[in-house]
């Protein structure tokens, strides 16, 4: 059995006005984890970079005081070295993109705050234009 809801037009304007502001709602809490999401992802990149770079200094580490022959010195001697380098690469990537991930988050502006932006700046104008 199928039953048909008959809306009056104001009560379904109403419904859809509440609609599009909980849409807006949704929005802004979705840009907001964006952000997070976005944040996190740097931090397990800078994670992996560590977890790299520490891998290579311990092996190389682990070659010299195990094997202590002229090869793995060499080796070790490049091991070190790298793992210091790729360290270092990923701590300066990690601090670049976390100020530019705080950055557009400092210029991320809610619907809300928005739309009271622009009223007050209309409200504004319209007091101050000649009449």
């Amino acid at each position: 059995m199928e039953y048909e809801i008959y809306m009056t037009p104001e009560f379904r304007k109403e419904v859809k006005q509440d609609l599009k502001v909980k849409e807006k709602a949704n929005t802004e809490i979705k840009d907001t984890l964006a952000i997070e999401r976005t944040s996190f992802a740097n931090e397990r990149t800078f994670l992996a970079y560590l977890r790299t770079s520490l891998s290579l200094i311990i092996a190389g580490i682990s070659l010299h005081q195990f094997f202590n022959t002229a090869v793995s010195m060499w080796i070790a001697a490049a091991l070190i070295p790298l793992g210091v380098i790729i360290g270092g690469i990923g701590c300066r990537k990690f601090m670049k993109k976390r100020s530019l991930i705080q950055h557009k988050r400092d210029m991320y502006v809610p619907a809300k705050q928005m739309l009271a932006m622009l009223k007050a700046e209309k409200a504004s104008q319209m007091k101050i234009s000649p009449q």
